[in-house]
């Protein structure tokens, strides 16, 4: 009784082993399905998307129009031409606007950064429209300001015409252009981009709520917006950073307010859970050195004009493999700054990056006895 039960405790076991994973393997299951009209998950540093559906459906973005409205708010702080404690006088057509409101009063001031967190915190259609007055002049002139900054950005298949998002013919954006939108805030304003964590606003001794729930649930998440209407439904864009990796989130036409959350936050947790992000190289920094032919260095460095980040299926990143492509022959004079090859990372067959590689200096001609002797080199090079 006895050796037989080892001897067959020992054909499973052989045949357990023959049909187990090995131990290094790493399984990323299928991305998943969201109930929504379109939705996109993206990791900000490095811009890979890791899961998404209908990215470039233009639809309306309902109160995520605000974070455009505070993009352009921020970059006129950042360029000087309004501050925090400039007053707004409130005109009439702001008080009137309906909607989510920050409840100001016509003809009342109302400094900058109060009318920026109502917008941000509260959602406040009335503090949107006096923003858009007082840095445009008007709700035009404003929404083609976002445009030209929607431009900058590389938003092409958004269009704004007002600073609420309120239902209007032509006003519409996409998943990708929101993504896009939410990483240039977190990256360009990061001292104004953490009012988006706030939880409440009280103005006007009336205390309002972030309508961003994942705020209270996980403590993760840092932003950024919500947004309804009955026509664009239940949208949100939300980001959070786990372990110095940071994700984006964007969940358009979603059924409700508790729909949009959950599956937001399920966006979240399948980034983290199964992919992790890393930055390879720094940019100024040297990746490699080539010879110049002809200058006053034999030696040129070459490395990259930004930070290269990868994001890769967990346990995957020692399997990456970097080529370098570098220019052949490359002769003085070499301007600092031009392209003189590229990296390519690849895992398996799958491409996960590509970069140019710069000249981190330049390196002029050489005296005539260097281009001379460098001349004849290269006949037998």
């Amino acid at each position: 009784m006895t050796l037989r039960f080892f001897q067959w405790a020992l054909l499973l076991g052989a045949v357990f082993a023959a049909n187990a994973l090995p131990a290094q393997t790493s399984l990323t299951p299928k991305p998943l399905e969201i109930a929504a009209s379109a939705y996109l998950l993206i990791d900000a540093s490095s811009g890979r998307v890791l899961a998404g559906s209908e990215l470039d459906r233009q639809l309306e973005p309902a109160s995520l129009t605000k974070m455009m409205t505070a993009y352009v708010a921020f970059a006129e702080l950042q360029e000087g031409n309004i501050a925090l404690t400039d007053q707004v006088l409130v005109s009439e057509l702001a008080w009137k606007t309906g909607g989510s409101k920050m409840f100001i009063e016509v003809d009342k001031r109302v400094s900058v950064e109060d009318l920026l967190k109502g917008v941000i915190v509260q959602s406040g259609n009335d503090a949107s429209v006096a923003l858009a007055e007082y840095i445009a002049g008007d709700v035009s002139t404003f929404g083609g300001l976002m445009n030209q900054y929607a431009a900058r950005l590389g938003m092409t298949k958004s269009n704004f015409v007002n600073a609420t998002g309120l239902p209007a013919d032509d006003h519409y954006t996409t998943a990708t252009d929101l993504a896009q939108l939410a990483i240039a805030m977190i990256r360009d304003f990061p001292t104004y981009y953490k009012w988006h964590a706030q939880k409440k606003f009280t103005f006007n001794d009336i205390e309002q709520f972030n309508r961003n729930k994942l705020l209270w649930r996980d403590e993760s998440v840092d932003g950024i917006k919500t947004g309804y209407t009955s026509s664009a439904g239940y949208c949100m864009v939300v980001s959070a950073e786990r372990e110095g990796m940071r994700l984006v989130a964007v969940v358009l036409g979603s059924a409700s307010a508790k729909s949009r959350a959950r599956e937001s936050h399920a966006l979240l947790n399948y980034g983290f859970r199964f992919y992790e992000t890393r930055r390879l190289y720094g940019a100024g920094e040297p990746i490699t050195r080539t010879r110049v032919w002809k200058g006053e260095s034999e030696q040129l460095e070459l490395g990259l004009i930004g930070d290269l980040y990868v994001t890769v299926p967990r346990g995957q990143y020692k399997n990456l493999d970097a080529t370098l492509e570098i220019d052949i022959n490359i002769e003085a004079p070499v301007i600092q700054g031009e392209t003189r090859g590229r990296v390519v990372l690849k895992l398996a067959d799958e491409l996960v990056a590509e970069r140019v590689l710069v000249a981190l200096r330049g390196v002029p001609e050489g005296g005539i006895w260097r281009q001379v002797t460098d001349y004849v080199k290269l006949l037998f090079h």
